[in-house]
């Protein structure tokens, strides 16, 4: 079956954290038999920031950042069996949606795939007369990547007819251990853009925990934070590439989950972020958010810290040889239960499911 999926970038995690998402997925999916075109406007300097080629297994289609570009690739949603607009795709998303669903044919899977949930629930309820509450209706189905029953029962309650999670998981061919690396040498490392609805919850659990151990080295990755002020203990970095998240991960002592305020009070939504590091053998200290043991074994596969003052006195106590342990536990728990092979799976299974469906409903 033909894909077409519009979503924010493929070939690009700059500013952009669902990348690793869609590339883990989507890879598994195409080792299925799809056929996947990836369309992403050309934003926010993502192509001028790529970190991979476009892949063998997936075409990709950049356009550019205009109106008549948005609708000559709109128009390919024609030549797709599915067809899915993601959340957040940052180029005019209401009429990307609109324009997606007005040339997808009548027997196409049609699918609004949301990797911020709760943002967008929040936006939804703020906002009646919104263009995706108007759609949801005609929309087969719901994917999001976490958020669990809360969401679900959100979506519905709006007029979606099926919502289902598809959470984050791992891909072990690109996130796994690596030989430490000396630029990312820490006691606990942070990386993550700065970001509205999580900068306060960065001071909380890093900046205050830095503060209160000046005798421990703090390290800082991720894009936004130059001109913001940090304890002198902690090295920022910058924008870290996909290439180097590995070697990120595994050379601090531990590294270190902040959820965006939205996803931590809805719960049930892990980031990329806590697979990509546990994949590579890393130490997690997250903060609290319902649903961790879902994925992560607190206490043995994953520290959980409630405010800067767990994570300070979990910091203080950890030697490396038990957050090596944690380390190795938490890799083989995704490893063996939170791989996208896994996710795709179960998304190949409800796709062809539901595609029957639309095809018989076309007829």
């Amino acid at each position: 079956m033909k894909i077409a999926f519009y979503g924010s970038s493929l070939v690009s995690a700059y500013w952009n954290g669902a990348a690793t998402y869609y590339r883990g997925l989507l890879r598994s999916l195409a080792q299925r038999g799809y056929e996947i075109t990836f369309y992403e406007p050309d934003v926010y300097d993502r192509q001028k920031n790529r970190d991979i080629d476009p892949p063998d297994w997936c075409r990709v289609v950049v356009y550019p950042g205009t109106v008549e570009a948005l609708m000559q690739v709109t128009a390919e949603a024609a030549k797709a069996d599915i067809v899915v607009k993601a959340s957040g795709v940052g180029f005019e998303d209401d009429l990307l949606l609109d324009q997606v669903l007005a040339h997808a044919r009548p027997d196409a899977l049609t699918i609004f795939w949301d990797v911020d949930a709760p943002a967008t629930l929040g936006e939804l309820r703020a906002h009646p007369q919104h263009p995706l509450r108007a759609a949801l209706p005609s929309l087969d189905l719901v994917l999001t990547y976490g958020g669990g029953d809360p969401v679900v029962g959100a979506y519905r309650s709006l007029g979606a007819a099926e919502c289902i999670p598809v959470y984050n998981a791992l891909d072990p061919d690109t996130h796994h251990p690596v030989p430490p690396d000396a630029r990312y040498a820490a006691d606990l490392g942070f990386l993550g853009n700065r970001l509205p609805d999580r900068e306060a919850r960065v001071e909380q659990f890093f900046l205050e925990p830095a503060a209160r151990l000046p005798g421990q080295k703090f390290l800082l990755g991720g894009s936004g934070w130059d001109d913001k002020p940090k304890p002198d203990n902690i090295a920022y970095v910058g924008h870290v590439s996909t290439r180097d998240h590995n070697a990120f991960n595994v050379t601090p002592k531990a590294v270190l989950n902040i959820s965006r305020a939205s996803m931590a009070e809805n719960g049930f939504s892990p980031a990329t972020r806590v697979f990509e590091a546990a994949g590579a053998g890393a130490c997690l200290i997250t903060d609290f958010w319902e649903g961790i043991a879902l994925f992560l074994q607190p206490g043995e596969e994953i520290l959980v810290a409630r405010d800067g003052q767990d994570v300070a006195e979990i910091l203080g106590n950890l030697s490396r040889e038990r957050a090596e342990a944690i380390g190795r536990k938490a890799m083989a728990r995704v490893l063996r239960e939170h791989t996208y092979e896994r996710r795709a799976e179960a998304v190949d299974a409800i796709l062809r499911a539901r595609a029957g469906a639309a095809r018989e409903a076309a007829e």
